[in-house]
């Protein structure tokens, strides 16, 4: 199981996201440049213990309307080799493992492989914050065995009213900036 450190990382996840965000061709906000908040997420093992893996919801309040974003974050001790140029969010100094290559996970094997695991009922959500804690508000509906092959993550989330009427795929929560609970399709199987 992933050990989350209780440490500093600099530039922070949402910095280096700032900048990252509006320059994805699915960012829906505006010129000036978002205002993130922490507002969810899971995370995943990485079998051989190498890559962290986050499954992180931010929402940008600088919108007109708050916008939910999903970004799965891999955390790598080296580059990602033959990762595409847009793949790289950034580097970042953690204070105790180092630098760490932080990517965008749709571009990441380990990433990918862990998702479709998930769908398959062959990896279980840990806590976002907690070391070794299943996260049970994560849940998969509607996928099976042999539907966790072609995945697409949900970059502008949507909340829906009931978990039956969303799509197969990962359903998670987050938190709007007023306090309210949301819960919506966050990976979907194509």
């Amino acid at each position: 199981m992933a050990v989350i450190h209780a440490t500093n990382m600099t530039p922070t996840k949402l910095e280096l996201l700032t900048d990252w965000l509006p320059r994805q061709d699915w960012y829906v906000g505006g010129e000036e440049p978002p205002e993130l908040d922490r507002a969810g997420g899971f995370r995943l093992d990485d079998p051989d213990g190498a890559v962290g893996i986050e499954f992180m919801v931010v929402v940008d309040t600088a919108a007109p309307e708050p916008v939910a974003y999903a970004v799965p974050l891999a955390y790598r001790g080296e580059p990602l080799e033959d990762a595409p140029g847009e793949a790289l969010i950034g580097t970042s100094e953690h204070g105790v493992l180092g630098t760490r290559w932080i990517y965008d996970g749709v571009h990441d094997p380990v990433v990918t492989a862990q998702l479709r695991a998930l769908l398959r009922g062959e990896a279980m959500p840990q806590h976002l914050t907690l070391s070794d804690t299943p996260d049970p508000t994560v849940t998969v509906q509607g996928a099976g065995p042999d539907d966790a092959q072609d995945v697409r993550v949900n970059r502008v989330l949507r909340p829906t009213e009931a978990e039956q009427a969303s799509p197969a795929g990962i359903v998670a929560g987050w938190t709007w900036p007023d306090g309210t609970a949301a819960r919506g399709a966050v990976v979907v199987v194509a």
